[in-house]
């Protein structure tokens, strides 16, 4: 293992020293710039892609049954945060952060690129590569806002609180586009307006390379050439033999679900045990990723809700819900630009209350807690328009899923923020890029534990479904802050 600075381009004036967009660093606009498009192309395609599953083939749709469609469309959710793993590993030993970053760009406006193409083959080969790309792209982005400032800044949650807004524009923006286009010409016209969206992302991050922290062209504990190749063999030879035995007829349908849900499951214990085991770990930083595991639990609760919004809570959108405000008729996959749009709203809100609140302000794991319970709160608020009903005809109003969305949109902000944040902090050194990558590993395990719960809508009533996840999730919060003198004492140097 050879560390390499070969490459660096050092940002001028230091990042710690650059106020310059809003009273942050310069770089910090380049990559909320690219999270804009990428979230924008990825979430425009998520708000349409379980209705194109549950359409009818007549429409363009592939005709699955509600349940099976949010299940498939939580697997692919699955599949794209645990090949973040992948993606932190190879930006820490072989590509390094920023041409991580590129290449799973390019990947994902490739998969776009081919879901536009109206054929079955080509909407799998396109999930397929954007599955790729994000793994590349996601973990590296975030870690990557975390090299902008020092351990010490308090700007640095208010950094990732406006990063986290960048997000969300996509997340509003995004939906608006793809859904008008899959309701009024086509799905398929819905994923090219992705691929678009993150063409330009693409195009604005290398244009502001100069602005980020250390760029590197290498890695940062870069492999040596004969492991290198070894590792590249290892990967290539993986992706052959699955698609094998994809082609070979054994990998089902329902077969790849319940599979991405099992690695979901063991993916983070094994990760969570090589961090603890590895002698590149200090016996600091193994007691600080202790600690870590608790924040790590409330993500995947907490995401567990916050996914249901592009796939349940979709599905009772279009069946359930009007379509319909002051007599303008929108497409149901409207709904999904609530949620980032609440955002948008809220995330320079809730960065300013920080930065006023300064060391007052509440621990990290408090406000993680906090997130959790209002996530579980949206999927309660449910349990009350859904319920009297004596058949699936009945239509509630726009304001119950609004409503529900901006419980979540602020649970939202203030769990992802801090947890992003707090992964950057507590991440040993030589698993940077990779402990954000098990960050996402939550996301990947909420979407594995969706993958199979969800195969229950629609098989029991909808104040059951919505009420008992509710319930759990409420109650995961309520445990966080019962445990956060520990969190507090043990979490240094997260404040």
């Amino acid at each position: 293992m050879s560390h390499s600075t070969a490459g660096t381009e050092p940002t001028k004036p230091p990042p710690e020293d650059d106020h310059a967009f809003f009273g942050h660093p310069r770089g910090l606009m380049t990559l909320s710039g690219l999270e804009v498009w990428e979230r924008f192309s990825f979430l425009g395609m998520q708000a349409i892609l379980v209705l194109f599953f549950a359409d009818t083939v007549a429409n363009g749709g592939m005709d699955m049954d509600p349940g099976t469609a949010a299940s498939v469309s939580a697997a692919y959710g699955t599949l794209v945060y645990l090949v973040s793993v992948a993606g932190g590993w190879l930006a820490d030993r072989i590509l390094g952060s920023y041409r991580a970053v590129l290449y799973g760009g390019i990947l994902i406006a490739c998969g776009h690129y081919s879901m536009a193409v109206p054929t079955d083959a080509m909407t799998w080969v396109g999930l397929g590569l954007i599955s790729a790309g994000t793994g590349l792209l996601k973990p590296n982005v975030a870690s990557m806002v975390g090299k902008l400032y020092r351990t010490d800044d308090e700007r640095r949650d208010a950094g990732f609180a406006l990063y986290y807004m960048g997000i969300n524009i996509g997340a509003f923006a995004g939906p608006l586009i793809t859904g008008w286009l899959g309701d009024h010409v086509s799905w398929h016209w819905g994923f090219s307006a992705a691929a678009v969206g993150m063409t330009l992302g693409l195009i604005q991050y290398v244009a502001g390379r100069r602005h980020l922290a250390g760029r590197k062209h290498a890695a940062e504990f870069a492999l040596a050439p004969d492991a290198m190749r070894r590792a590249v063999r290892l990967i290539i030879g993986g992706a052959v033999a699955v698609a094998a035995v994809a082609l070979a007829g054994w990998l089902t349908m329902d077969r790849f679900v319940d599979v991405l849900t099992v690695i979901s499951v063991i993916a983070p214990i094994v990760y969570f045990v090589v961090m603890f085991r590895s002698p590149r770990v200090t016996a600091e930083e193994r007691g600080r990723l202790r600690p870590y595991i608790v924040l790590f639990l409330g993500s995947v609760v907490f995401n567990f809700i916050l996914f249901q919004a592009y796939s349940t809570m979709m599905l009772l959108a279009s069946t359930n819900a009007r379509t319909e405000i002051l007599g303008f008729t929108f497409p149901a996959s409207w709904y999904a630009s609530a949620l980032g749009a609440f955002e948008v709203a809220l995330a320079p809100v809730v960065a300013a209350v920080w930065a006023k609140m300064g060391p007052r302000q509440p621990h990290a794991s408090n406000k993680i807690a906090f997130g959790v319970i209002l996530g579980g709160l949206s999927f309660l608020l449910m349990v009350l328009p859904t319920s009297g009903h004596a058949d699936d005809t009945y239509r509630m109003a726009a304001w119950w899923i609004v409503g529900s969305y901006l419980l979540l949109g602020l649970g939202d902000i203030l769990l992802e923020t801090s947890g992003m944040s707090a992964t950057s902090k507590l991440a040993p050194k030589a698993f940077a890029s990779q402990t954000m990558a098990l960050w996402f590993l939550s996301l990947a395990l909420a979407n594995g534990i969706q993958a199979q719960i969800v195969k229950l809508y629609g098989e029991v009533s909808n104040p059951a479904y919505f009420g008992v996840n509710g319930a759990i999730a409420v109650a995961a919060g309520v445990a966080m802050i019962a445990a956060a003198p520990w969190l507090k004492r043990t979490m240094h140097p997260v404040h």
